[in-house]
C-alpha cells in the first residue's frame, strides 16, 4: 500500500515513520529542507530532533508527487492550514481513497471538526480520525501507547486499524466520531489551564479539580453535540486529557505554564517550531457552547487569557467551580 503523510511537524514524521515500516509512505513537508534531512539523513531536526526515522520513509516538498497514486492518505497539517492544503491536494487524489485526520481541533468560523471539513472537501471519501493520548517523542521512543481510529465505517475501520498497528502502539475502533474529535480539540485548551497551575505553583490538587472539571466540559458539549458521554472516560477523552495536561512534551501545557510565568503569548508563540491548536480552539468551543445555551467556565477563562483580556495570576483561581456547581455522576 502507497501511503501519503501530509504535514511535516513532529506528530505527521511520527506516523509517516511508524507505517513506513510496513508500507510504501511518502511525508510532505512544505519546508524543503525538512524533506532533505529526511531523505539524506533520517532525521527531522526541527520537529523531533534526536530520533532517528525509519530508513524506508521518503519525504517530498512536491504535493502532487507525494499525493498521486496514493491508496491512503493521512493529514497531519495543523486546523489552520487544513482546508487549504486539502483542497490544494484533492485534484491529485485518487477517488476512494480512505483520508484519515492527525489533526486536534476546530476549524475557525465554520465550527467544524476535521472530518467534517474532509467531507465537504473531498466528498465521497472514506473518513476518519486517528485521536488519542500520543505523545510524539514517547512513540518514537518505543513506548508503549494506545490510539483510536474513529470512523462511522467499521469495515473501513479495520482497514485503517491495520494500517496503523505497530509493536506496542495499538489502535483501537471507535464509531463515536463526534466525540472522539471533540476530546482532541477540546482537551487542548483544558491543557492550557493545567499548564497556567503548573506556571503558577498552585500545587497538584488544583490541577486535578481543573483537569477534572475539564472533563465535565468536554462531556458537557459532546453531549449536546450527539456524542456519547462513555467515550469521554476512554483514550479519546480522558486519556488523551491526562496525557496533554501532564506531559513536559505537551505543546498546549507548555504554553500555559509560560503564561502562568508571566510571559506574553506572542513572545511563548513566536519561539515555538509547532502549533498550539488549544490557543485558537477556546473560541470556537464558546461559540459552539452558546449554541447550545452551555456555560464552559475553564475555555471562557482561557480565552480571556489567550485574548489578553485577564493575567492568568489573578484569574486561575475562577477556573475552579464554585461550590453551589453539583458534581456529575
Amino acid at each position: 500500500m502507497k501511503i501519503a503523510v501530509l504535514g511535516g511537524g513532529s506528530w505527521g514524521t511520527t506516523v509517516a515513520s511508524l507505517v513506513a515500516h510496513h508500507h510504501d509512505t511518502v511525508l510532505w513537508a512544505r519546508n524543503p529542507e525538512v524533506a532533505r534531512t529526511v531523505n539524506e539523513d533520517h532525521e527531522n531536526p526541527a520537529y523531533v530532533p534526536g530520533f532517528s526515522l525509519d530508513p524506508a520513509l521518503t519525504a517530498t516538498s512536491d504535493l502532487e508527487a507525494a499525493v498521486c497514486g496514493a491508496d491512503f492518505l493521512v493529514m497531519g497539517v495543523p486546523t489552520s492550514g487544513f482546508r487549504r492544503v486539502l483542497e490544494d491536494a484533492a485534484p491529485f487524489m485518487r477517488p476512494w481513497i480512505p483520508v484519515v485526520s492527525l489533526s486536534k481541533g476546530l476549524e475557525r468560523g465554520s465550527h467544524l471538526r476535521m472530518t467534517e471539513v474532509i467531507k465537504q472537501v473531498v466528498p465521497g471519501h472514506p473518513v476518519a480520525a486517528l485521536t488519542g493520548p500520543n505523545i510524539a517523542y514517547e512513540i518514537l521512543s518505543g513506548k508503549a501507547a494506545a490510539a483510536v481510529i474513529a470512523t462511522e465505517d467499521l469495515e473501513v475501520a479495520s482497514a485503517i486499524q491495520a494500517v496503523f498497528t505497530r509493536g506496542v502502539f495499538r489502535v483501537y475502533i471507535n464509531d463515536d466520531v463526534v466525540g472522539c474529535e471533540l476530546g482532541g480539540a477540546l482537551k487542548n485548551v483544558i491543557a492550557i489551564a493545567a499548564g497556567i497551575g503548573e506556571g503558577l505553583g498552585v500545587g497538584d490538587n488544583t490541577r486535578a479539580a481543573v483537569m477534572s472539571r475539564g472533563l465535565a466540559e468536554l462531556i458537557r458539549l459532546g453531549e449536546a453535540m450527539g456524542a456519547r458521554p462513555a467515550t469521554f472516560a476512554g483514550l479519546a477523552g480522558m486519556g488523551d486529557l491526562i496525557a496533554t495536561c501532564v506531559s513536559p512534551y505537551s505543546r498546549n501545557r507548555r504554553v500555559g505554564e509560560q503564561l502562568g510565568k508571566g510571559r506574553q503569548l506572542e513572545e511563548i508563540l513566536d519561539e515555538m517550531h509547532m502549533v498550539a491548536e488549544g490557543v485558537n480552539t477556546a473560541k470556537v468551543a464558546l461559540e459552539l457552547a452558546e449554541r447550545h445555551g452551555l456555560d464552559l467556565p475553564i475555555c471562557r477563562m482561557i480565552d480571556k487569557v489567550v485574548k489578553g483580556e485577564i493575567q492568568p495570576i489573578d484569574t486561575y483561581w475562577g477556573l475552579t467551580p464554585a461550590g453551589h456547581e453539583a458534581e456529575p455522576g
